[in-house]
């Protein structure tokens, strides 16, 4: 479902990378699930499915590393309880 594509660009004397990714199946699917109620159980919710792209921004963003947003429940919980980032929820109680 990741649909994460690299593109390569030149600026000049710099080699930029960009990642696109369509976020649209992602919320389809979030969507989804939160209307049927699969959310998970209490012991083990399903929170949301975050596209690859919004975790990359959000670490480029505050300038930490994906193994520092992993390991750190606080950035996880402040994507996940993100207003902007709502239509990729799956579980609608605040994290």
């Amino acid at each position: 479902m990741s649909g994460m594509q690299t593109n390569l660009h030149a600026q000049g004397d710099k080699l930029v990378i960009e990642n696109v990714q369509d976020c649209t199946p992602i919320a389809e699917y979030t969507k989804a699930r939160q209307r049927e109620g699969h959310h998970g159980s209490s012991e083990m919710r399903l929170a949301a499915s975050l596209p690859l792209v919004m975790v990359e921004k959000y670490c480029n963003d505050n300038n930490i590393s994906f193994t520092e947003w992993s390991a750190n429940k606080e950035h996880i919980k402040r994507m996940l309880n993100d207003p902007a980032l709502a239509h990729f929820r799956v579980w609608p109680g605040k994290v």
